[in-house]
């Protein structure tokens, strides 16, 4: 299939997690600094509004979207 979403979950740890750090540990980008500069590009959105701040804090519920790679952020489990 070419142009598949590919829909990814992420389970926080803490209270929230910087986009930056969430599309490094995704696998997304190989380091937090590239992450940084996709974000700064405006490519990527967060609940389909573009983000530019390059260490926004991703709380849940939240989703990130790069392409067609999407992020759902399910709350850290008690």
């Amino acid at each position: 299939m070419k142009n598949a979403i590919q829909q990814l979950q992420f389970e926080l740890t803490e209270d929230y997690i910087e986009i930056n750090n969430l599309l490094k540990v995704m696998g997304i980008v190989d380091s937090g600094g590239a992450g940084k500069m996709l974000v700064a590009q405006g490519n990527v959105k967060v609940d389909g509004q573009q983000e530019l701040r390059k260490t926004a804090k991703i709380r849940a519920n939240q989703m990130v979207s790069l392409g067609n790679v999407r992020i759902k952020v399910l709350a850290k489990s008690s």
